[in-house]
């Protein structure tokens, strides 16, 4: 069932885990990711609690859980580099998919009031909070905060777990409550150098908890169709701004890349080039 590669990919993601305990994580998560893809919308409010309960509780190895990858600060630390040069200060920040809230606390002397919204609180220590951090609690879509109410808005790796219906809902409830110019964030993997979820090891398009993998073109249309009236692809790298291409530049590399192999788009000078970064404007 695994590629013959597979073992490049699992080095790639600092993942040492057998065969079997690849492919058991592969079956679960592919079976969990199938009932989101299924579910109507009102379902799928409790759902995604429900499934990535049952994905952590039933894989006590899963590499998120081993704290594989990249050490929380040091991501944290890349995220501020890129999010405090557009934090107006005295704003308010709201961070999307909050988790541990350490990003909001780490905007917290700059930001008038930083905002963690997350279908629960079970990650954040309230008890290192800074005296404007407060936890907005969410059915997953709705961001139940009053209209143009927010400065900066950011996500990162959180689209992608979006099923397509509460993608475009979520980001039309993002640009209700920005306020006018208020500019938001979107970090998420590209489906040229993907799939990103356990499916890599298996298929050729992301088939596990990302329900959608997207590329330039794709990202920039959702974006502009929730209202929003620009959107820039910036090249990051460890949270530096590079450079920020012309779109149409972007889309004709996108392009390019994706008739090479695939092994060579999994190379890691293009998964970092290509690694999209989306800064909307409302």
């Amino acid at each position: 069932m695994l590629k013959p590669d597979y073992r490049a990919i699992q080095r790639r993601w600092n993942d040492t885990r057998s065969p079997d305990r690849l492919i058991a994580h592969y079956e679960l998560e592919r079976r969990l990711a199938d009932r989101l893809r299924s579910a109507a919308r009102h379902e799928r409010s409790q759902l995604y609690a429900e499934v990535y309960s049952e994905l952590f509780n039933s894989l006590p190895d899963h590499p998120q859980l081993r704290g594989g990858g990249r050490s929380r600060p040091e991501r944290v630390a890349r995220q501020v580099r890129l999010l405090k040069p557009l934090m107006t200060r005295g704003g308010v920040y709201l961070e999307i998919g909050a988790g541990d809230a350490l990003l909001p606390y780490a905007l917290s002397t700059i930001a008038r009031e930083v905002l963690g919204l997350d279908v629960t609180d079970a990650l954040v220590d309230f008890t290192t909070a800074p005296e404007n951090f407060r936890f907005v609690k969410t059915d997953g879509i709705g961001i139940p905060l009053a209209d143009n109410s927010v400065d900066l808005a950011n996500s990162d790796q959180l689209m992608e777990h979006l099923h397509d219906d509460d993608a475009r809902d979520q980001l039309r409830e993002i640009h209700r409550v920005l306020r006018p110019g208020g500019r938001y964030v979107c970090t998420t993997p590209s489906i040229v150098t993907g799939p990103h979820d356990i499916s890599a090891l298996v298929d050729d398009v992301a088939t596990g908890m990302h329900m959608r993998e997207y590329d330039y073109r794709s990202l920039r249309a959702l974006i502009l169709a929730a209202g929003f009236r620009r959107v820039k692809f910036p090249l990051v790298i460890a949270g530096y701004r590079l450079a920020t291409p012309p779109y149409c530049l972007l889309r004709g590399i996108e392009r390019a890349l994706g008739r090479l192999p695939m092994h060579l788009r999994r190379s890691q000078v293009v998964g970092a080039l290509m690694g999209i970064t989306a800064i909307a404007t409302k």
